[in-house]
This record gives C-alpha cells, structure tokens and sequence, in this order.
C-alpha cells in the first residue's frame, strides 16, 4: 500500500477557494482504480501544544493507494491536471511525502 501526505500551502486568504476546487475533484479521484482514501484536512481545534499547526492557510491530502502504478495514474490523470491548472496561481507550496507500508 502506497500512504501520501501532502502539505499544501495556500497564498493568504486563498485556502477556502482551493478547497472548492478539491473538493469538487474528489468524486472523480475516488473514482480511480487503486484509490483507497483521499481527503483533504485542516488543524483541528483545541489541542494545543501537543500538535504543530498547518496554520490558516494550508492543509494536508490523506491518500492512500493500492499500489505505485495507482498512485501514478492518479497523477497523471486528466482531472489532476485540471486540477492543477485551476489551482496553481492561489498555491504558495507543496510538499509530498510518498511512504509505503500497511
């Protein structure tokens, strides 16, 4: 099994409008054959010190995948880089982590 974790960070006041844009392409990357789980997530609330916030701007992809050719497909996929193209001006940084395991 393939585990992602993306860390996006939005230019200010602009995580709402990427979220939209996630949001809506989420039907088609569940979808995909080998999608397993794939959502977005902001820092809850109330825990304190114990977490290190994303912060107001950013949020974090969970994915999990059957296996790499899966995961590459997903990344190659029409809607993804519709996704991408839609996206990429109200986007600061991403940083993926690809990990395997399960």
């Amino acid at each position: 099994m393939i585990h992602v974790l993306a860390f996006i960070t939005c230019h200010p006041g602009k995580r709402d409008e990427v979220l939209a844009a996630f949001r809506a392409n989420v039907p088609a990357v569940h979808a995909e054959d080998g999608c397993i789980e794939y959502q977005a997530v902001v820092d809850a609330e109330g825990v304190g010190r114990l977490q290190t916030p994303v912060g107001p701007d950013g949020f974090v992809v969970v994915e999990k995948w059957r296996d790499l050719p899966a995961l590459m497909a997903h990344g190659a996929s029409p809607h993804m880089a519709a996704y991408g193209q839609r996206t990429r001006e109200l986007v600061a940084k991403r940083v993926i982590h690809v990990l395997s395991g399960g």
